[in-house]
């Protein structure tokens, strides 16, 4: 059939073929950007939170159709009130990752640590499911970093956040419209939980409510003296652009004492590091380069029970450890 087709026939038709190929790709593309790209993920994120907030017969539809798009994995697991509150600490560590998406990379990790310790590293079972854990861990562990440095960051934007909230109401605009104002002129992540905030409020959330909201979202002490003390000031009066204003200086004084704080404790954090690691890193490198010199510990009889009392005892040390250089302010 192509024989018979002139030139001038052919190329036409491929370059027609090739703008369809190019015209179904950008479609695909735009289908699943508007499912997942970025806005879409905000829109989800917003009617989420306020679906949180609200209670209504609406709102019930809402989270029931929400649910219904989920596997039977997922909804059993949201079912479950410790598996809710995964799904809340996942969200302040700022992840958009599920539960059950969390507890299977925990499970592959996990596995994966376990057979290249044990097939490939030739390591003993104990050793190798010690390695296991510690690499299903590691999810957890990339998870607690977030959320830290997460509330850590929204902590130190707490005090400019109060001082461009007090300036608001001196200029004479209301408290939304300094919420609001904390939302458009910051950055993420206070930006981002002010936004949500002003956003229930303009869809019909009480002040308190999107206030107590906000707190749940953001487990923050200094933040929660806020919502108190907007909610204490609503209801018996009161200048609030001075109470913002000692709120905030009050945080930051607070924040200078936590650093004088980690400066002094810096030396005996560092200790309980070495020391914490140290027997771990010697015992990895002597099974390395001379597995015969370790091999007691894993065959012989008091060898292991060596290995369950050292294991007793370096818990109770980074524990220990842990309970001196950690300082509350």
């Amino acid at each position: 059939m192509l024989n018979n087709m002139g030139g001038d026939t052919l190329i036409p038709l491929a370059v027609l073929v090739f703008v369809s190929m190019l015209m179904l790709i950008e479609g695909l593309y735009l289908f699943w950007r508007g499912r997942n790209g970025p806005q879409a993920k905000r829109l989800r994120q917003r009617i989420q939170a306020l679906t949180e907030a609200d209670d209504s017969a609406k709102a019930r539809v809402l989270k029931h159709r929400s649910a219904e798009d989920l596997s039977l994995l997922e909804r059993t697991l949201l079912s479950l009130q410790r598996a809710q509150r995964i799904e809340a600490w996942i969200r302040q560590s700022g992840k958009e990752w599920s539960p059950s998406q969390l507890m299977l990379g925990c499970l592959l990790l996990g596995v994966s640590g376990l057979l290249a310790a044990n097939a490939l590293l030739r390591f003993p079972l104990l050793i190798a499911c010690a390695i296991g854990l510690a690499c299903g861990a590691l999810p957890l562990l990339y998870l607690t970093y977030l959320h830290g440095k997460r509330l850590a960051r929204f902590e130190q934007q707490l005090p400019d956040a109060l001082d461009l909230i007090g300036r608001a109401l001196r200029a004479g605009h209301s408290f939304g419209t300094g919420m609001q104002m904390v939302s458009e002129e910051m950055p993420d992540p206070i930006a981002g939980e002010f936004r949500l905030a002003s956003e229930e409020v303009n869809f019909g959330v009480s002040l308190q409510q999107a206030l107590n909201n906000l707190g749940n979202r953001v487990p923050l002490t200094d933040l929660r003296y806020f919502v108190v003390a907007v909610l204490i000031q609503r209801d018996s009066g009161g200048n609030l652009t001075e109470v913002l204003t000692n709120l905030s200086r009050l945080v930051r004084e607070r924040h200078k004492l936590l650093s004088k704080v980690r400066v002094l404790s810096a030396e005996g954090r560092l200790s309980a590091w070495i020391l914490g690691l140290m027997p771990f890193g010697l015992a990895l490198l002597l099974s390395s380069f001379n597995p015969e010199f370790m091999s007691p510990l894993w065959t012989d009889p008091i060898g292991q029970m060596m290995l369950k009392i050292m294991a007793v005892m370096m818990t109770v040390g980074i524990v220990l450890l842990r309970y001196l250089v950690r300082i509350r302010v």
